[in-house]
């Protein structure tokens, strides 16, 4: 599923939550930050809040754009867990954020494994040899 929400002025943030009882696992993916039509040449901070291991709020901020230097920043589908808050911590805006959510059977999830890197991959790689003087 496709994911768009756009920040500004008057909506400093956007709250993306699911329901907890269900049976899935639901991952949420940043791609693209950017600022659109009528923003102004200040900076536009963008911040995501969310809870750490404690179940204490925390925030990041993610992206810094203003429209001069860098008005599009790419975070190469960042990984959240939901539910997660972006703010609009400095700046005007209107600033739009666009990635995807997956949904996925608890069942179907491995904590083990990673999606990047497996045991199996480490096993393929040649060894690293010391080099030659």
């Amino acid at each position: 599923l496709l994911l768009g929400c756009e920040l500004t002025a008057s909506t400093k943030s956007y709250t993306f939550q699911v329901d907890e009882e269900d049976n899935f696992h639901h991952i949420l993916a940043l791609s693209v930050v950017c600022l659109t039509d009528g923003a102004k040449d200040e900076c536009n901070v963008v911040e995501v809040v969310g809870r750490n291991h404690e179940n204490q709020e925390i925030a990041v901020p993610v992206a810094n754009l203003k429209l001069s230097c860098q008005p599009l920043l790419s975070l190469d589908n960042f990984k959240l867990q939901p539910p997660v808050t972006f703010r609009l911590a400095a700046g005007s805006g209107p600033v739009h954020l666009a990635g995807w959510h997956r949904i996925m059977h608890r069942e179907d999830v491995s904590f083990e494994e990673d999606d990047d890197f497996s045991e199996e991959d480490e096993e393929d790689l040649p060894p690293i040899m010391p080099a030659k003087k």
